[in-house]
């Protein structure tokens, strides 16, 4: 006996993707992927105009984008931006919580608290405000969809690394609590945990370092590219993706499963 199989889209044409942090790195790679697959893309980044800089090389591939100067630690600027936003498009369907800093500090530092506060702000506190700003969009499209953006750090630690570490641990846990709060509504929310990737920051690493660190940490033995990390969250966003939430997933080059 035979079933009929439904029809599940994997179409993004028309969707309205928001995306924070988008003038480099993962979030630059994730705007270009999502409107090469015809979603309309909102770009935000407190670089202005590295942001704008973003959309019009989409618009100039024939993409529909349109950039923001967001403050992630501004509560007001999320608000007002996101309905911003939703305003031009005309929807929200999906949202990308992307932006991120990072900074190393010992415990003993007389900044300590200064830069956990910072990074808690950034990595944590902005994406409860983007998804509590964004959800009354998002509740009016048939497949909403959040990505939020954790780390490997979510999953172990590193020295000197604490506030980080524990904003990335906070991103996986609030990643599951809004799975769970949302699920009824049929919105889902799932995290990516990137390891080493080639990033703004990581590029300051000397090519030696990176690569030694990639041949012995990694089972691709290399660092990934942010085009790789952005095409697993365009598959989250996916309307076909319904039944994937709540899931923490490493895009690591196979890191954490690496034992030696």
């Amino acid at each position: 006996m035979t079933h009929e199989v439904p029809h599940l889209s994997r179409s993004m044409q028309g969707r309205v993707v928001f995306i924070t942090g988008a003038a480099s790195g993962i979030g630059e790679a994730s705007a270009h992927v999502f409107a090469r697959e015809g979603a309309r893309v909102a770009l935000s980044d407190l670089d202005g105009a590295g942001a704008e800089a973003v959309a019009s090389a989409i618009r100039s591939e024939g993409g529909d984008a349109r950039a923001w100067m967001l403050d992630v630690t501004d509560p007001v600027d999320i608000v007002a931006v996101i309905g911003e936003a939703a305003s031009h498009f005309g929807a929200l369907d999906c949202l990308v919580n992307n932006a991120g800093a990072a900074r190393l500090t010992a415990l003993e530092a007389p900044d300590f608290d200064d830069v956990w506060q910072w990074q808690l702000d950034v990595l944590l506190t902005a994406h409860q405000r983007t998804l509590r700003a964004a959800l009354p969009f998002l509740r009016q499209s048939d497949a909403a969809r959040i990505v939020n953006v954790a780390s490997t750090e979510a999953f172990g630690a590193t020295a000197r690394n604490s506030a980080y570490v524990a904003a990335k641990h906070g991103v996986a846990g609030f990643t599951k609590a809004m799975a769970v709060d949302l699920g009824k509504e049929g919105i889902t929310v799932n995290a990516i945990a990137p390891g080493p990737v080639l990033t703004g920051l990581t590029e300051k690493i000397p090519e030696n370092d990176r690569n030694t660190f990639a041949h012995r940490r990694t089972a691709l033995r290399r660092y990934g590219q942010p085009v790789e990390l952005a095409h697993m969250i365009l598959s989250l966003c996916l309307p076909a993706a319904s039944y994937v939430t709540g899931a923490v997933i490493p895009v690591d080059g196979g890191m954490t499963a690496r034992n030696a």
